[in-house]
């Protein structure tokens, strides 16, 4: 075990922060302890990594197992959003400004792993999230490795690119994944060296190294982007539900894409900081339809 102590002397909320990173409640790769403390494990270029973190005396105490320990430790405060600036950010006056005033320690969070956010992003594609989270459960589960250190119970790694690569078809479909989700996550397996390159570009041009992959789009580039490289303006455009829930936040009315792009584009440099703190708001589009259907692939 390896362990450190950080502070940047702002607030920070880690769960909250994190929270991004968490794919459902029973993802294999995250979880909170009845402590209080958050797990998280990662497929680092070290090696696979679990790190525990939890606030005491306004720091984070992080410790860490495996083989990417030092990698996680090292980057532990763009992890936490370090390097994430508000400056010039005001919130809308109303729910949104009060959830950014209840939650000052909310940030944007980096992980650096490119690959990592992209393979849930990409079985996220056109299903619900129920049905992509539970994709990721089996997988992980079949073709994950168990997490380093004393963890809590069924804590996985995420397998490498080589792993994915090798998925045979009828695994897939056994978690309920279609052929073009899983096509995706191999063409990305094959370069996942070039897109992990991402980090260290400017935001667009590697959005566009995202997009370069056959079936990853906006959509998916964006989820990436703001969860990899710590893009505080990524807009999630093609997202079934949150053009809705921004136009009711921000303008009382149910608007599209380019309705929503309209109506974030006064706060740029800082559009998915203020998608966050709708999505914590509370702030929900009036149910008029029923609920999309959770389909079963393993049926097909």
């Amino acid at each position: 075990m390896r362990g450190r102590n950080w502070a940047d002397g702002r607030p920070v909320d880690v769960e909250r922060t994190l929270a991004p990173l968490r794919r459902g409640a029973g993802d294999p790769t995250y979880a909170v302890d009845p402590a209080g403390a958050v797990w998280r494990t990662a497929r680092t270029p070290d090696g696979p990594g679990t790190l525990r973190l939890v606030v005491a005396a306004g720091r984070v105490e992080a410790a860490a197992w495996g083989s990417g320990a030092t990698w996680l430790l090292d980057r532990l405060p763009e992890l936490l959003g370090g390097g994430d600036d508000p400056t010039g950010f005001t919130p809308p006056v109303g729910p949104v400004r009060d959830t950014a005033r209840r939650h000052p320690g909310l940030r944007v969070a980096r992980t650096g792993l490119v690959f990592e956010a992209l393979v849930p992003a990409v079985l996220e594609q056109k299903v619900t999230g129920k049905e992509a989270w539970r994709s990721w459960r089996e997988l992980l589960r079949r073709f994950g490795e168990p997490a380093p250190g004393p963890t809590p119970a069924g804590l996985r790694v995420c397998p490498p690119p080589a792993v994915w690569a090798a998925v045979p078809s009828w695994e897939w479909h056994l978690a309920g994944v279609d052929g073009k989700r899983a096509g995706t996550i191999l063409a990305a397996a094959l370069v996942a060296g070039r897109l992990e390159e991402g980090v260290e570009l400017a935001p667009a041009a590697a959005q566009r190294r995202l997009r370069a992959v056959p079936g990853v789009g906006a959509w998916t580039a964006a989820e990436v982007a703001q969860r990899a490289f710590g893009d505080a303006d990524a807009v999630s455009v093609g997202d079934f539900h949150l053009p809705g829930l921004v136009g009711w936040a921000l303008a009382g009315r149910v608007v599209d894409d380019a309705g929503m792009l309209v109506l974030l584009a006064p706060y740029r440099p800082h559009r998915y900081r203020l998608v966050r703190l709708i999505e914590l708001s509370g702030v929900r589009v009036p149910r008029r339809g029923p609920r999309l259907p959770v389909r079963d692939y393993r049926r097909i």
